[in-house]
């Protein structure tokens, strides 16, 4: 078990750098903005939490960004990690299934909660463009995860 966990989350740390380039390319070529959505997470969860992040103006905005960018490696190994360990148990899907699944649940493991905080609209209410710009990174999340576990372990157990 230990080892699918183990390569599940080094696989999802190539798929959340994968995604990551994806996201920083789309910003560039439409010259949009970082999304607020990651730091209005972590703050909201903090507070909740009983422990704001602390400081004022812009060391606390840049404390919220190191702590957004950390929550979504973290979701992207921690997604990974689970991969792995599906893997590791028998689950083997073929990679145009498997890396669509994965990046399926990368989406709903970073977007639910963030609609369920209030933090973004329910994605029931996004246009088109607003799901092509959030799914098309998780998608290259999925299949380089997908792609780097098979690469891993491509013969079983």
């Amino acid at each position: 078990m230990t080892s699918g966990l183990l390569k599940g989350a080094l696989a999802g740390a190539a798929g959340t750098t994968a995604l990551n380039a994806a996201t920083y390319g789309d910003m560039v070529l439409r010259a949009r903005p970082a999304s607020p959505v990651p730091e209005q997470a972590v703050d909201d969860l903090a507070k909740r939490a009983g422990h704001p992040v602390p400081g004022r103006g812009e060391d606390r905005d840049n404390r919220l960004s190191g702590l957004g960018a950390l929550s979504g490696i973290a979701v992207g190994v921690g997604t990974g990690a689970a991969l792995g360990a599906l893997r590791r148990a028998g689950l083997r899907l073929p990679l145009w299934l498997g890396g669509a699944a994965a990046g399926v649940l990368a989406m709903a493991a970073t977007d639910l909660p963030m609609a369920r905080l209030g933090v973004t609209s329910d994605p029931r209410s996004w246009s088109a463009p607003d799901w092509v710009s959030d799914l098309v990174p998780h998608l290259v999340y999925g299949y380089v995860t997908g792609a780097a576990l098979e690469a891993m372990d491509p013969g079983g157990p």
